[in-house]
């Protein structure tokens, strides 16, 4: 499994209609093959940052089946221009996992 990890800074004062927009995109990611979950997460100490956390079963569920996809059209429409500046992009491979 591939974890896609995005860093998001969205706009001074577009927080809640960020977040609200982000709610309907999921329809459009969680679609694709190979998609296996996501989560977003605000920072407390800076309000407009965030980090997407999404798994994918392979790299190219993402680099390819979503990014040259129509449903991306749509997840770009709604969600990229909150985005200053764009996001930061990288994708992990789990080595150790620990969990309780």
């Amino acid at each position: 499994m591939i974890l896609e990890v995005a860093t998001l800074h969205i706009k001074e004062n577009l927080e809640k209609q960020f977040e609200h927009d982000f709610l309907k995109a999921g329809k459009y990611i969680s679609s694709i093959k190979g998609y296996k979950g996501h989560t977003l997460r605000k920072c407390i100490e800076k309000s407009n940052t965030y980090i997407l956390l999404v798994d994918w079963e392979t790299i190219e569920d993402h680099n390819i089946g979503f990014r040259t996809s129509e449903v991306y059209l749509k997840w770009k429409a709604l969600l990229h221009n909150y985005y200053d500046p764009f996001p930061t992009v990288e994708h992990y491979e789990t080595i150790i996992e620990n969990k309780k």
